[in-house]
């Protein structure tokens, strides 16, 4: 089973973790400059506002004391002009000054004649026709955005006209030194309040960082929900490959496997368990394993309740009511790691070829232990019969032709070779068979042997067919042996039609296990099923005349070619022989 994922789900798993870290430092790091940038730029924007602000309002206070001067204002008329303007919101004060910073009109009116900056601050400030601003702190400690340049409201000579006497002895607003060119030298002053900026200002930044934050924590949310996404793929891909590795694995078990669920009903049932229990998995899933399983077997389900695992117990079941089947069970329950019962699961498996085996070691050992002993006797019994053999030929050379004693005499030597013949064939099943395998041709060995016992199939009114599916791949055989245990079958065969019939050899190669099948089949009167498991022990016949020796010959030969040979009959249908041969590599 093969499971496929699509590229955007693999590409997504392939990414390496630190990659969604280095992801949430650099969107971190993207954050923090855009917060950076925005502070600087409500900064910026606030400067520029109150410098804007500034300028305009000394332009517009300097054009009203030009329309003044024009009209031949007096001091406190500017000074009126110059409060009336500065009650203007977020003024501090307006203040205009001399080249060395002495006050000649200020919003508050008495200070006037005072210093506003010292001529060393005045020199610093560097007055110019332009506007200039700074950042300063006034007296009583407040921060203000000081906007200021030359004040130049007309020329010097005609203020000083319009200046003649003060009531207060203060000094008049255009006295003092004048320049080169007439016009006397002076500064003007405005300091508008910081504090509702800088709190604007503040919240702006807190507004700003809000949102930087809201929108990290969403890229953060972002990644992270990528990176589960990613995580999840991955989880689910590997879940789908665990499933389908594990499913291949229960599947392709040798061994029976049946799980239940929480709830005690069948959840798994494999393929081994099919074919062992000769159910299908569609019919018996989700059905309570007594309505299924042999109640032997169930009754397994009581100790594993208990607690107490099953390991190989061997039983006797019967799935289907009528055959019984050996098997080795073993169960246990299944919990998690918190100790909740999730099911049980019981596995199984046929013993049936294991007591085969068991058997076939028994029969082989007995069968050495009855081959040594057989060939010992017969040793020593062979060498008198040559002596008996001579007895017998001596006393019927001394009798007349037709005298019961020439016809005793012959009746001995007679006996003596069919003990001679059975000794013989004891000695042959008893040493180890001696082949020589070649690569042969199965199809025309089959039929070389079938013409040898057409006349014995003749006599008995027997006829034969051979039948098979072609060219047959090579066999490694020893002709000659093999040829024996085909005319040892072929006339088992013939003798056990009585009334004749049709011997059947049929050929055929099965590709799946790699070897050729021969079957020998007859119509005769069949074997008691229970003879059937003692038909190649030494010595068992159920024919009057015979030594039990001829299909154990048979089993050891085709034993020796690395085959199997295999029985089935019916009472009153007949037999087939199988022999199983493995086929040349290549």
């Amino acid at each position: 089973m093969q499971t496929q994922s699509r590229p955007g789900p693999r590409f997504l798993a392939n990414i390496p973790p630190w990659l969604y870290i280095g992801s949430v430092v650099i969107l971190a790091v993207v954050m923090a400059v855009m917060t950076t940038r925005n502070t600087h730029r409500e900064n910026a924007l606030t400067g520029r506002t109150l410098f804007e602000k500034g300028t305009a309002f000394i332009r517009a206070f300097e054009a009203g004391a030009r329309l003044g001067l024009g009209m031949h204002w007096r001091g406190e008329q500017f000074q009126e002009l110059l409060e009336e303007t500065a009650r203007q919101p977020d003024v501090l004060q307006l203040a205009v000054t001399d080249a060395d910073g002495l006050i000649l009109a200020h919003s508050d009116k008495t200070r006037i004649g005072q210093r506003l900056y010292s001529p060393e601050t005045m020199a610093t400030l560097g007055v110019a026709a332009r506007e200039k601003w700074r950042i300063t702190t006034l007296p009583d400690g407040r921060k203000a955005f000081e906007v200021y340049r030359a004040f130049e409201p007309g020329l010097g000579r005609a203020v000083a006209d319009g200046c003649g006497d003060e009531a207060e002895g203060h000094a008049c607003p255009w006295s003092g030194s004048e320049s080169t060119s007439g016009i006397r030298r002076q500064v003007i002053f405005v300091d508008f309040d910081l504090a509702p900026y800088e709190a604007a200002l503040a919240q702006d930044t807190r507004n700003t960082v809000v949102l930087a934050a809201i929108l990290f924590l969403l890229g953060v949310g972002g990644v992270l929900t990528l990176f589960w996404a990613q995580s999840s793929r991955l989880s689910k891909r590997q879940l789908r490959d665990t499933q389908a590795f594990s499913t291949e694995i229960v599947n392709n078990l040798p061994v029976g496997l049946l799980t239940t669920g929480s709830d005690g009903r069948l959840a798994v049932v494999n393929g081994a368990a099919e074919r062992i229990a000769g159910f299908k998995a569609a019919d018996v899933v989700g059905k309570l394993p007594q309505e299924v399983l042999p109640p032997v077997w169930c009754g397994l389900q009581e100790v594993i309740e208990a607690g107490e695992p099953v390991a190989e117990r061997e039983t006797e079941c019967s799935f289907d009511g009528e055959k019984s089947l050996p098997l080795s069970v073993s169960a246990s329950r299944i919990v998690n790691e918190e100790g909740a019962h999730l099911g049980n699961i019981y596995i199984f498996r046929d013993l049936g070829e294991v007591r085969r085996l068991q058997e076939e070691v028994r029969r082989k050992e007995k069968l050495a232990a009855l081959g040594g002993l057989a060939a010992g006797v017969a040793h020593e019994i062979r060498n008198p019969l040559s002596s008996i053999k001579g007895v017998a030929k001596y006393f019927e050379g001394h009798f007349d032709a037709g005298s019961e004693g020439r016809e005793l005499a012959g009746v001995m030597a007679r006996e003596v070779d069919r003990l001679n013949r059975v000794i013989t064939e004891l000695l042959d099943f008893a040493r180890p068979s001696d082949v020589k395998m070649r690569p042969t041709d199965l199809i025309e060995l089959v039929e070389r042997s079938l013409r040898l016992v057409g006349p014995d199939a003749t006599t008995h009114n027997v006829r034969v067919a051979f039948t098979h599916g072609g060219e047959l791949p090579r066999v490694a055989v020893d002709p000659d042996r093999f040829t024996q245990v085909l005319l040892n079958l072929y006339l088992n065969a013939v003798q056990a039609m009585d009334s004749g019939g049709v011997l059947t050899v049929r050929a055929g190669y099965e590709p799946s296990r790699g070897r050729v099948r021969l079957d020998v089949e007859d119509a005769g009167k069949g074997i008691p099923p229970e003879s059937l498991g003692s038909i190649f022990n030494p010595y068992f016949t159920t024919k009057p005349s015979g030594t039990g020796l001829g299909l154990a010959i048979v089993q050891k030969l085709v034993e020796a070619h690395q085959g199997e040979i295999q029985v089935k009959s019916t009472p009153g249908r007949g037999s087939v022989f199988s022999i199983f041969l493995p086929v040349l590599a290549g």
